[in-house]
């Protein structure tokens, strides 16, 4: 208890008032560098943060324009196109949904629907919707600036969309759709055959009367 008295006495002492202010300095300008560090690291992290989650809604929403692209002209694809430009369609469906903005379901949900009126639209008309892809576009860059004010829109027209919709004609609408698909794969499995057997040797005249000809060649007297 003596060396916490004799340590109170020396701190409240004229001899010690100036090593207890270089002191408290010293504690103060640490603080004050250790606070400054941390709030510049967080504010750096928060960037490249934000930068990656930009990336990657700014490839998110090029990948489904693209799709909008193909799905314009969805019914002069390959099934084989058709089947990676679904893959693709699927991978920024996935990107979208995990993207740390809220209402990106809503978006990801308006874009899928978005993307099935074009493949209906396509296999109606048969050529590219280029009013309907620009728009789709737009709506799709305007969400990435403001997602917050794009996010009502969206889901107001997928209110407006659920409510026109009736089951009757939804069954028909959806039938529709399963033959234009029938169609489809039948027409190009067609053409698949045809073109296998375009490529398929055939046999040829001279190919047929060669053996022959040969064949009947004489025999030669040998030579003496």
């Amino acid at each position: 208890m003596q060396w916490w008295n004799d340590f109170i006495s020396w701190l409240t002492s004229s001899s010690s008032q100036s090593a207890v202010f270089a002191a408290g300095v010293l504690f103060v300008a640490v603080l004050a560098s250790g606070l400054l560090a941390a709030w510049i690291s967080t504010a750096a992290v928060r960037r490249v943060v934000a930068q990656r989650d930009r990336e990657a809604r700014v490839a998110a929403i090029a990948a489904l324009v693209d799709a909008a692209t193909e799905a314009s002209v969805w019914n002069s694809l390959t099934p084989h196109e058709q089947v990676l430009a679904d893959r693709t369609v699927g991978q920024a469906d996935i990107v979208v949904r995990l993207l740390p903005i809220r209402g990106s379901d809503v978006a990801a949900n308006w874009a899928a629907h978005q993307l099935h009126e074009l493949k209906r639209a396509s296999a109606t008309f048969g050529y590219q919707l280029d009013p309907a892809v620009v728009e789709f576009r737009d709506r799709l860059l305007e969400w990435q600036r403001h997602p917050g004010r794009t996010r009502r829109q969206f889901q107001n027209d997928l209110d407006r969309w659920r409510t026109q919709r009736q089951e009757p004609d939804q069954g028909m609408i959806d039938a529709q759709d399963t033959w234009v698909a029938e169609q489809h794969h039948d027409r190009y499995r067609d053409v698949a055959g045809t073109a296998d057997a375009s490529t398929a040797p055939t046999r040829t005249f001279a190919s047929e009367s060669a053996a022959p000809a040969t064949a009947a060649l004489p025999e030669t007297e040998p030579q003496r």
